[in-house]
């Protein structure tokens, strides 16, 4: 038998260079892998950071509009209101006619009448028939 001393050599080297290798070269690639994964996670929370503020800056200028809007809605209604107060001041007669106007629209209403002292004349009584 005829033994190839110089092959068998020639394969122990070639292990030996991968197992010298691998115990040099998988925690290289260890540290490489977490570096990667390191920088993959700041880059997701530097997005998620950023969204949370463009949100942020959307809800401030949505309350913004809101705001504008309710003041200009605001200022249509305290407008209308002086157009009404006017147009009711010294205006008796039209103050009566939507007062029975009033009346007449509501018929199961009970009015109650003042007396010299401002206090109304309570029928309770009469609810209870």
């Amino acid at each position: 038998m005829n033994i190839n001393w110089k092959g068998i050599v020639i394969l122990f080297f070639i292990a030996a260079l991968i197992i010298f290798g691998l115990m040099f070269g998988m925690p290289l690639y260890n540290v490489w892998q977490q570096e990667m994964r390191g920088k993959a996670e700041f880059s997701r929370a530097e997005q998620n950071r950023k969204i949370k503020v463009e949100e942020a800056r959307a809800e401030k200028e949505s309350a913004t509009f809101r705001a504008e809007a309710e003041i200009i809605r605001a200022e249509g209604v305290a407008k209308a209101n002086e157009i009404i107060g006017g147009s009711l001041k010294d205006n008796k007669d039209y103050l009566t006619y939507l007062w029975i106007q009033a009346l007449y629209d509501e018929s199961n209403s009970v009015i109650y009448v003042p007396t010299e002292a401002n206090l109304p004349i309570l029928e309770a009584s009469r609810m209870t028939r």
